[in-house]
């Protein structure tokens, strides 16, 4: 039987951890709420402003922009992988590399090499050790991503995309669908596409009674692609940003959640033992006090 003592400082050990761990996942609990009205909150304005530029360009179909057609000649692509800085959210970090670097691999079998933007100290430090090339790191972002951090990672992308350096821009992150479920997923930000059911919404609005609607763009539909399309791609890049934000605070929730209960698990098969250990210390004095008195009856 385990000695009472040891098993006294492991409960109480366990105890220490258990407080640390609902304390993290109150802070976790918190955070989320104020990073989910952060992402609900610019979920809208990224979704409108997908639908202008599909209505511009449904409107002026022979409208040409260099944000939306791929450079020829070009086998490099660009790769935004966002993780977090701190540990401690269960599989968060894990399901984000493992979808990157199947994209990474998907894009050498189409012997394009894809040039890796880390955001994370997490990721940063996997790729490290897994010696996979990372041309740049940005660490430090928080659980408050703001858009004055994100938009020089975005303006960069367009700017090579523009120059013809790169064929393609992507984002890797964990996608906010729904407090229960979130998913790794690997987006596309240039050549900018539409969304499916964003270009149906667009093509619904020009057609109207089967005629075609007319529109007059004051300025140029040109210059106004000049304007929406790059702010459409770093709304992008943002929106993915904070739907990130919230995904690992909701990890991080349960993934404490889950250490305190198994800490609490813990505490009472601690206890049990303790109780155990205490029983047999007294039966066996018992037992003693029994045979010494015996022996002297004898």
């Amino acid at each position: 039987m385990a000695n009472r003592r040891v098993i006294v400082k492991r409960r109480k050990a366990v105890k220490n951890i258990r407080k640390i761990t609902r304390t993290m996942q109150l802070i976790a609990t918190a955070r989320f709420q104020a990073t989910l009205n952060r992402a609900t909150k610019t979920q809208a304005y990224t979704e409108k402003l997908a639908e202008l530029v599909s209505s511009l360009t449904a409107a002026a179909k022979d409208l040409d922009h260099p944000l939306m057609k791929e450079p020829a000649d070009v086998n490099e692509s660009a790769l935004v992988v966002i993780t977090s800085d701190r540990g401690l959210c269960g599989g968060y970090n894990a399901n984000i590399l493992r979808t990157a670097v199947a994209h990474i691999d998907r894009q050498k079998e189409q012997a394009v090499e894809s040039d890796v933007h880390m955001v994370g100290k997490k990721g940063a430090a996997y790729f490290r050790f897994m010696k996979r090339a990372v041309s740049d790191t940005t660490t430090g972002i928080g659980d408050m991503p703001k858009f004055v951090d994100v938009q020089p990672i975005a303006d960069n992308l367009i700017d090579r995309f523009t120059k013809g350096e790169i064929e393609s821009a992507y984002v890797t992150y964990m996608k906010f669908i729904s407090t229960g479920t979130q998913r790794p997923v690997t987006v596309q930000l240039l050549p900018f596409e539409h969304e499916a059911d964003t270009s149906d919404t667009a093509a619904d609005e020009v057609i109207k009674g089967g005629a075609s609607v007319e529109f007059e763009f004051s300025p140029e539909p040109g210059e106004i692609l000049d304007e929406l399309l790059p702010a459409a791609v770093r709304t992008r890049l943002f929106q993915a940003f904070n739907d990130a934000a919230v995904s690992e605070q909701i990890a991080r929730m349960v993934a404490m959640k889950a250490a305190t209960d198994a800490a609490g698990d813990m505490i009472k098969n601690l206890t049990s033992q303790y109780n155990r250990a205490r029983q047999t210390s007294i039966t066996m004095e018992l037992l003693d006090i029994v045979g010494g008195a015996n022996a002297l009856a004898d």
